[in-house]
Order: C-alpha cells, then structure tokens, then sequence
C-alpha cells in the first residue's frame, strides 16, 4: 500500500511530466505561428520592393487611391496581425498552464508530509471505524485528508499542542480523559499518550468516524445505547448525497443510503464534521476545513495561501 508521501511523489511526478508535454506542444505551435508571421512578412516586403520601383511624391495620390491609407483596412496586414497575436495568445497559454499545473510554486507546510506519514500508519489500526456501523470516512483513501488538515488547523502540526483554555492536547487536540475513552475501543498496545502523533492521529480518526457514523454503546443496565451520526439525518444525507434515504439495522445508527461521493457532499460532511470536532467553531472556521479538504492537491489555490498564513505557529507572510 502506498503512503500518502509517496501517493503525492508520484502525482507531482505525474503533473511535471505532463506540464513538459504540454510546454513542447505549445512551443512547437508557437514556432510554427513565428514562422508563418515571418513568411507572410517577408513576402509583403517582397510585393513592395519587387520591382525596385521607388515612389516620388507625385506618386502619392495615385498609391492613396489603389492602396488606401497606411491605417485603413487591408487582408494582408489583417492576417499578418492575427498571426502574431496568435503567436502572443499561445505565449501566454504556456505561461498560464506552467502556473496552473504547478500550482505557482506553491506548496504545503513540510510538516503536512510528516503528518500525511503518521496517519497511513495510524490507519492501519482496523479499530478505527465506527462501531457498529464501520463507516472510515477519516481513513479512507480519497478522505483521509481530512486527519491532516484538522491537525494543520488546530495545531498547527505540532504533536505537543496543548491548550490552556480548552484542555486540549496532541497533534489531533482532544481532552486527554476523553481521548483515553476513545483509545480504549482501539486496543490500543499501550496506555493512550496525547503528544504521541500516531495515537493522537488513531483517536481522531475513530472519533471523527463516530461523528460520522454514530455508535452503539453498552449502558450500565446491559442494554444498547444507540447514538446517532450526521449521516442518520436525512436532512443531512440530502446535503451530503442528494438523497434523504437512511438505510437502518436494528441495534445499528442510521446511515444514508447513498454513499457520501460527491466534492461538494464530501466537503459540507467534513464542514459538519468539524463543528463537532471543535465545540464553538465557527461557520467560517468551519468553511475553512472544507476549502482545505477539497484542495488537498491544490496548495496554489487563493484561499488555501490566505489560510496558511494565519495557522497556529504559521511562519508565513
């Protein structure tokens, strides 16, 4: 299985590969459209000089009459400046898909790598699901962003966060009481241990898979305690699906019968997600996760660069 590290190696290997192709074509065409300009250009010169003919000025108002005057209208010099602005138009084509493709050179922060590394690790705990429902919104493979980029936001990537206010601990920030509850349906091999990236990244994915999916638990009188998810609202699966179908098991939360698949199903989920994720967070706060969420292949977006600047511990300017 390959990490995210080297899933991302690979696309921007990919990217790379496929802004050169592009580049040559778009070179090749513009050579093709300087040459045809020079030809064109160097043939009208040829028609003006051809015969070796030199005007005297009493020529002037029979060359006004056949040829008009320099600023009116003529086919050939009409196609002469077509050309050339064609030539500038795929000039700047080039320019453009070079900073598309590339993203402008820009870039995530170097900790995103080593966090993108900590969860493929911490993923391979098949605990993480929720229970009952194994819903693995938060490590699967076209979702599991979502881990990093709530450690990049409330964190800042940093295993040893702790918030004075909150109580909040670890690179996933979760109250050390509440993150030993959740660490002891991982089977965890050890005591849960809050500044430790792996266990951080292992309790929010189960946590945010919980929010996802809701949770049987056993009350104190023996009997099931269903707690429900985002996905057993039907408001919420038509939001996230287009479908307010739930699909339901006795002893089991509801789910949405469809599949959460689309980007923007996929980032109203994960702005939900972060509201419960973050008790008090903000409707932008939370717009924020999205945008971040959707971009995870696009650091040169706007408003991904904006956000950077204005992360816990951010360096940026």
């Amino acid at each position: 299985m390959k990490t995210h590290a080297e899933y991302d190696a690979q696309l921007s290997s990919q990217r790379l590969s496929d802004l050169q192709d592009m580049t040559a074509e778009l070179e090749r065409r513009l050579s093709d459209a300087r040459l045809t300009l020079e030809r064109e250009l160097a043939g009208g010169a040829r028609k003006a000089n051809g015969g070796g003919r030199v005007h005297i000025p009493d020529e002037r108002t029979q060359t006004l009459l056949n040829n008009g005057r320099a600023s009116a209208y003529r086919p050939g010099a009409w196609r002469r400046m077509k050309i050339a602005a064609g030539a500038a138009i795929v000039a700047a084509v080039i320019v453009g898909l070079a900073l598309l493709l590339s993203g402008g050179g820009a870039s995530w922060p170097a900790s995103v790598a080593t966090v993108q590394s900590e969860a493929a690790s911490a993923c391979k705990n098949p605990d993480v699901r929720s229970e009952p429902g194994q819903v693995n919104f938060a490590c699967a493979t076209g979702t599991r962003q979502i881990l990093w980029v709530f450690s990049l936001l409330t964190s800042g990537n940093n295993p040893h966060f702790a918030s004075a206010k909150t109580g909040r601990v670890g690179l996933e920030p979760i109250a050390p009481a509440q993150g030993g509850a959740v660490a002891w349906t991982l089977n965890l091999h050890h005591p849960y241990a809050p500044t430790d990236p792996i266990d951080s990244l292992e309790v929010a994915a189960r946590a945010i898979n919980n929010i996802i999916g809701g949770a049987t638990l056993t009350r104190a009188d023996g009997r099931p305690d269903v707690q429900p998810g985002l996905e057993s609202d039907p408001a919420n699966c038509l939001r996230y699906t287009g479908s307010a179908a739930l699909r339901s098991r006795q002893g089991y939360p509801k789910l949405c019968a469809r599949a959460v698949s689309s980007p923007a199903g996929q980032a109203a989920l994960v702005a939900d997600v972060y509201r419960k994720w973050v008790v008090g967070a903000s409707p932008g706060a939370a717009q924020n996760a999205a945008v971040l969420f959707q971009n995870a292949k696009n650091p040169g977006d706007p408003r991904v660069q904006a956000m950077l600047r204005h992360l816990p511990g951010s360096t940026r300017q």
